[in-house]
């Protein structure tokens, strides 16, 4: 039988709450960007953007919250020019490496 975590008083895992220095939030973001599910770097965005702010990260990227939600949904597809300007919202880059 199964105990759902309801049943236990336990909170769920929330990225966000843990990602509190700019190191955490580099490795974090680069580990998401090396999985192979296209959705799996946009979430991790989406944590960091959270634990920063939204509204914060939005106005920084230049974009509005609900412009910034709508990116970085599950399946959405954003121009490249919007995940730069989140990335720089971010204080993070994206560095190419030879494999």
């Amino acid at each position: 039988m199964m105990i759902k975590n309801s049943q236990l008083n336990i909170a769920p895992f929330d990225a966000s709450d843990y990602l509190d220095n700019e190191e955490t939030i580099a490795e974090y973001l680069s580990v998401a960007l090396n999985n192979p599910d296209p959705d799996a770097f946009l979430d991790a965005v989406r944590d960091v953007a959270k634990a920063q702010g939204i509204s914060k990260v939005a106005q920084n990227a230049g974009l509005g919250r609900e412009s910034l939600y709508k990116a970085l949904k599950p399946g959405a597809k954003p121009r490249f020019e919007t995940i730069r300007r989140l990335l720089t919202a971010l204080d993070v880059k994206i560095e190419i490496v030879a494999s």
